[in-house]
């Protein structure tokens, strides 16, 4: 059995665009990839947070900071095989004003914490999470973003990529086959879903023919 800790925000949790609460079983990313490989082999842990964070402290709501809870986590389900990071969209919020460069330095404290729990660097993936919508802080969507975080969950991929390259972990590019919905701008839709479940569906494959 190989054990896939996948360690989110709300587009792990499965955050419905309209604001309905989760997206149940049959749409969350996670859920479609375990459907895909099956339960004899595979076992796909969420942990998934609405507003998780890399390294920030959200004074709005409690226990948000990824590298406060990520080692408790990462001792709770051992023994891990695969580790899937994919973070930083909140990180882009206005009142960090935090660049992708700095976001990246949070990414990197957390792939470091997750290193000990593989055999292999490789065994970590850093994903880069989709881009926010064009006017996603407008008002009627989430005012917590601007135009600068825009352009600042632009610059993620370039960014995580330096430290997969640096760490020898493996990376992803979500916003490579999904795009926020237009309700909301900022949350995977039903087709978000899919297309990035497909993506990390092929990397485990992948992976296992290694």
């Amino acid at each position: 059995m190989k054990h896939i800790l996948c360690f989110g925000d709300s587009n792990t949790y499965g955050y419905r665009p309209d604001g309905l609460g989760r997206y149940d079983e049959t749409i969350r990313w996670t859920k479609k990839v375990q459907r895909a490989l099956g339960t004899a082999e595979y076992q796909i842990i969420e942990e998934g947070l609405c507003g998780r964070t890399t390294v920030f402290q959200d004074e709005l709501r409690i226990a948000r900071k990824g590298v406060d809870i990520f080692p408790v986590l990462l001792e709770t389900h051992q023994p891990l095989d695969l580790i899937i990071i994919m973070l930083g969209t909140n990180d882009c919020k206005t009142r960090y004003k935090a660049s992708a460069g700095t976001i990246a330095k949070g990414m990197e404290q957390l792939a470091n914490m997750a290193l000990s729990y593989v055999a292999h660097p490789s065994n970590i993936l850093l994903v880069s999470p989709i881009h926010l919508g064009k006017g996603v802080g407008e008002e009627g969507y989430d005012v917590e973003f601007d135009s600068a975080s825009e352009e600042v969950s632009k610059g993620l991929a370039k960014e995580y990529k330096k430290v997969a390259d640096k760490l020898g972990t493996s990376f992803l590019d979500a916003a490579s086959v999904a795009k926020p919905s237009k309700t909301d701008r900022e949350h995977l839709d039903e087709e978000g879903h899919e297309a990035f479940s497909q993506l990390i569906l092929q990397w485990i494959k992948e992976k296992g023919k290694k």
